[in-house]
């Protein structure tokens, strides 16, 4: 009898130990959710050990957000860090929101966390705006570049003031939206300007102008305001584009002057050729005279007086040629 209770007694003992061990984890969490009125039960903190949760992580987040005044569950909280989402940072920009007075519910700060944006920093720029550089520094571009109708270059900088529309955070485009939508804003209102100096004189039109474009729909940020911070004079590209079409011109005239003097030496050359084989017509045509004039002997349609009457006519018109050539040939000597 002895023997069996000093056993029980070590089993007892045992028992105490283990749980003492066990709860023990747990004490010095619950005693601090406790004294901070943040109900979290013994039984739901091993629950969330079991189930590999970040004990401390749910119950600091859930003692904040009492202190806070905001009524958040640990069931929320355990859910919300299971589905991998940033259980601190969602209760910090609850915490925010309350302060600011912006109407921001726990299903929509989960919503957007899960969603991969920063819902402490849409919060904070909700509440502070903050300053977009157009062009971005890191771009290709260092200004946006635009031509007014003169020919003249203009090369702007602007900043944008934006504050997040946390209603439209999940699902709206993002800060290179609003970059490039701006850039093409400016560009658009360089370019419809009739003079360089027209916009110079007064590049707080631009800002108007493309305020009115309604630039930040369907975006996560409202634009509060769109600011010239520089502005310098580019090239002459009106005229670099009339040098260069010039250029083209004379090239394609030059083509044009070398194609037609092509066609021309061409021709001369089937002139030429043409020549040459009329000459040789004519020799063949004077071949069959003789053979012409033997027929004609031979049939008796010729008889041999008529050939020394033809022969003196010859004769006599080379004869009457070269008096004609030699008084020619006299008068430029005279001359």
């Amino acid at each position: 009898m002895n023997g069996a209770l000093i056993v029980a007694i070590i089993i007892v003992l045992l028992v105490l130990v283990v749980l003492f061990v066990v709860v023990g984890q747990f004490v010095n969490l619950w005693i601090q959710a406790l004294l901070s009125n943040a109900r979290v039960s013994l039984a739901s903190m091993i629950g969330m050990r079991l189930r590999k949760v970040d004990l401390r992580t749910i119950v600091l987040s859930k003692i904040r957000a009492v202190k806070a005044g905001l009524n958040i569950s640990e069931n929320a909280l355990e859910t919300h860090y299971l589905a991998g989402g940033r259980v601190p940072n969602v209760v910090s920009a609850l915490i925010a929101a309350k302060r600011a007075r912006i109407d921001l519910d726990w299903d929509t700060a989960a919503s957007i966390d899960l969603a991969g944006r920063d819902i402490l920093d849409a919060v904070t720029t909700s509440v502070n705006p903050k300053v977009i550089d157009c062009p971005s520094p890191g771009g290709p571009r260092s200004t946006i570049d635009a031509v007014a109708q003169d020919g003249i270059q203009l090369k702007a900088k602007a900043r944008v003031t934006v504050r997040t529309n946390l209603e439209r955070l999940v699902g709206g485009a993002t800060e290179e939206t609003i970059i490039a939508r701006v850039g093409e804003g400016i560009v658009t209102t360089i370019g419809s300007a009739t003079s360089h100096k027209a916009v110079l004189e007064n590049p707080d039109k631009i800002s108007k102008v493309v305020m009115d474009k309604g630039l930040d729909a369907g975006t996560a940020f409202q634009i509060l305001s769109i600011d010239i911070a520089d502005i310098d004079v580019g090239e002459n590209i009106g005229a670099k584009l009339q040098a260069d079409q010039a250029e083209a011109d004379k090239r394609r005239f030059q083509a044009e002057a070398e194609k037609r003097r092509a066609m021309a030496v061409a021709q001369e050359q089937e002139f030429k050729a043409e020549i040459q084989k009329n000459k040789a017509l004519v020799v063949l045509a004077e071949a069959e005279v003789p053979k012409a004039m033997a027929e004609a002997f031979r049939s008796g349609n010729m008889g041999i007086m008529d050939y020394y009457r033809m022969k003196n006519v010859v004769a006599d018109t080379n004869m009457r040629d070269s008096i004609a050539g030699g008084g020619k040939n006299q008068s430029e000597g005279q001359n």
